[in-house]
């Protein structure tokens, strides 16, 4: 049950924003193997002057267009499978909206099954 949150400079169409979270979803699928239909995402706009992308920190040319990425998900998966869902996030990302690798940055956040409620004020799987 992953949860995605993708921050990015305001400005791109609604269109943009459905596949950017649709391509994360199938990356995610595609690379680590989560549930069908498990879709959870949010998408927000920041104006200018309310990101800062380091620059070229680790000798990365990064733009003001740079897409930050912050998957909350269960803790358990190798270096492997981590490596895997980043390439492929980011070749998704540039072959479907033509987003430069150098502009996706991407974290992860590892979490226990306890640490989930998906409604009703339940641990659905503690």
């Amino acid at each position: 049950m992953p949860l995605t949150q993708i921050s990015l400079r305001e400005g791109k169409s609604p269109d943009f924003r459905r596949q950017l979270m649709e391509e994360v979803y199938l990356a995610m699928r595609e690379s680590i193997q989560i549930p069908e239909d498990d879709r959870f995402a949010t998408i927000t706009e920041l104006k200018d002057g309310n990101f800062n992308n380091s620059g070229s920190y680790l000798g990365i040319d990064r733009s003001d267009d740079i897409i930050f990425i912050q998957i909350t998900l269960n803790r358990g998966r190798t270096t492997e499978k981590k490596k895997l869902l980043y390439a492929t996030i980011v070749n998704r990302l540039n072959s479907k909206l033509d987003v430069r690798p150098e502009d996706v940055a991407i974290s992860l956040l590892e979490v226990s099954m306890e640490d989930w409620s998906l409604g009703n004020g339940e641990a659905q799987y503690a």
